[in-house]
């Protein structure tokens, strides 16, 4: 990201108003490449085209990323064409304008950078089956591989499930892009028959032979670099329910797309359901993909385009609303298409970037590949610069930006609850330092973070005696005289049975029953501490904080 627009980011998230939302959930965008429609809007021709053609990428993604966006879909694969120097297949003509042509710059290495400096993650949108015009450039050079078979249909083509070259071809085609890039994910689209597949189709076998494509891409790709993650969009509806039918259009046996088994067996980490639906055609199906994630991650797609008076007109509300109730079931979403976002249609992006999204979040860690735990920073401190500014700069025994990355954290009370989502100010830091406004009365954790999404515990920006005093008259700590701590009572509403007690630096120091108005501290050593409240079924709150001293 620009320098400029970093501080300018900081700046936002300190004005920002608080909202309840989750620490970890996916926030995607497609962002298509064919024919130019989200990007780019200029052909590459010259030094003065390629400038342009970066710069628009530039913008959208400054515009994604105040809005929070932390997942970019970025159509790589179009039909049969790509939009990198491949050995494999020949470049797309959407980025010079003409098919077979380099645009003089590799678009997916710049667009992986610039998403990366921004804090997100990038997956390579890789469309399967369809290969475009029978007579395409793409089409046409799948045809003259002898190994591969390519079905006529209309007038498109399609790479043949049915063949083995199928699988082979496109896994070498992921790898390829695995190999060469620091991509975040591969994520497969139109992974299945189509609607229209001449001759009558062995639902079972159909199932069999596209799970085979999928299982051979997982195994290239995971074979190379296990953290990137497998995701594919399917029908928006896996099957019919019990008390909902999917009016003949389903996953599972109208397409052969057995999604939900692909979680289970492994081969997907993460799912995007193309729900671009309503009411009891939306709602019923969304909680389905949730009952069968196998604990993976589910963001169903959201059909904004749907909200554009050029297409079916839909009151904003209807999108709004489903945002709200996936995020109250527990799944992230994706919005289908990137521009529709960014150009506001009915006021999408306003409600995205102020009200439902108004701070960041990180993606759901793959526990599933990797659960431990990355070492925390070793060393953090602040600087003073010029005109208002300080420097806070960490330190950590890795330097690979490319495996270790850093979350940033800030809060007006001490120690910043790293767990509070309000407090996450900067996510997937490459870098060991950072500008911050100069102001005392904020301040700082930060956390290392791999590539599997797990996270370390936070080292805490030290704050000396004066500092901890004046916090102490604005940010309303609990009572403690060094050996008894006061604790709030918990009235009638609050579900809880016991108090834990967490070290500024994330660890529990004690775990106690909550039953009393005072808890002994007396074991404990001096510092600064959280008090937090755990219920039943697991859910915590935060009480407040609290400092033990014995000598004054």
């Amino acid at each position: 990201m620009r320098p400029f627009l970093l501080y300018i980011s900081i700046f936002l998230f300190l004005s920002a108003p608080l909202n309840a939302q989750p620490l970890h959930e996916v926030r995607a965008v497609w962002l298509t490449t064919i024919g130019g429609i989200d990007w780019p809007h200029s052909y590459a021709r010259s030094d003065e085209g390629i400038s342009r053609q970066k710069e628009e990428l530039r913008q959208t993604l400054d515009r994604l990323q105040a809005a929070n966006i932390n997942t970019v879909l970025l159509q790589t694969r179009v039909r049969g064409t790509v939009i990198y120097p491949s050995a494999i297949e020949p470049w797309d003509g959407c980025m010079s304008g003409t098919p077979g042509r380099s645009p003089g710059y590799d678009p997916l290495r710049f667009a992986i950078d610039e998403c990366h400096s921004r804090g997100m993650e990038l997956h390579a949108w890789v469309v399967t089956i369809p290969v475009g015009k029978w007579n395409g450039t793409g089409c046409s050079r799948l045809r003259k591989n002898r190994k591969l078979s390519v079905k006529k249909i209309g007038g498109e083509g399609y790479m043949n499930p049915e063949q083995r070259s199928t699988a082979d071809h496109i896994a070498e085609l992921c790898a390829e892009i695995t190999r060469n890039y620091d991509i975040d994910g591969i994520h497969l689209d139109y992974i299945r028959y189509p609607e229209n597949w001449p001759g009558r189709l062995n639902r079972t076998e159909g199932r069999r032979n596209i799970t085979n494509i999928v299982r051979a891409i997982a195994l290239k790709v995971k074979s190379i670099k296990p953290w990137v993650k497998m995701s594919c969009s399917p029908v928006g509806k896996y099957s019919d329910l019990s008390r909902q039918s999917s009016r003949g259009w389903n996953a599972y046996n109208a397409v052969c797309q057995d999604a939900q088994g692909w979680l289970r067996d492994g081969l997907m980490d993460e799912l995007f359901p193309m729900m671009y639906f309503r009411g009891n055609q939306f709602y019923p199906f969304a909680f389905d993909w949730e009952e069968n994630s196998a604990g993976r991650i589910v963001a169903p797609g959201l059909g904004i385009y749907f909200l554009s008076p050029r297409e079916k007109n839909w009151p904003a509300e209807d999108i709004t609303r489903e945002m709200e109730v996936l995020r109250s079931a527990g799944m992230g979403h994706a919005h289908f298409r990137s521009k529709f976002l960014t150009d506001n249609t009915k006021g999408i992006y306003d409600f995205a970037a102020r009200q439902f999204c108004p701070h960041p979040a990180l993606v759901p860690p793959m526990t599933w590949e990797k659960d431990e735990l990355p070492s925390p920073p070793l060393t953090i401190g602040r600087s003073k610069g010029q005109k208002g500014t300080a420097t806070l700069a960490w330190s950590h025994t890795d330097t690979d930006s490319t495996m270790t990355m850093f979350n940033l954290y800030s809060s007006r009370s001490y120690p910043v609850d790293t767990r509070d989502a309000a407090n996450l100010m900067l996510p997937r830091l490459q870098r060991h330092s950072i500008i911050i406004p100069d102001d005392s009365t904020r301040f700082y954790a930060v956390t290392a973070t791999d590539r599997y999404g797990n996270e370390s515990e936070p080292i805490q920006e030290h704050v000396d005696a004066p500092q901890i005093d004046k916090s102490l008259t604005t940010d309303s700590f609990l009572k403690c005289d060094g050996q008894w701590l006061e604790v709030p009572s918990k009235g009638s509403v609050l579900d809880a049975s016991y108090l834990t007690i967490v070290t500024a630096q994330g660890r529990i120091a004690a775990t106690v029953p909550y039953d009393s108005d005072r808890i002994s501290v007396a074991s404990l050593p001096e510092g600064v501490y959280t008090l937090r409240s755990l219920g039943r079924k697991g859910v915590n709150h935060r009480l407040g904080h609290f400092a033990i001293r014995r000598s004054f």
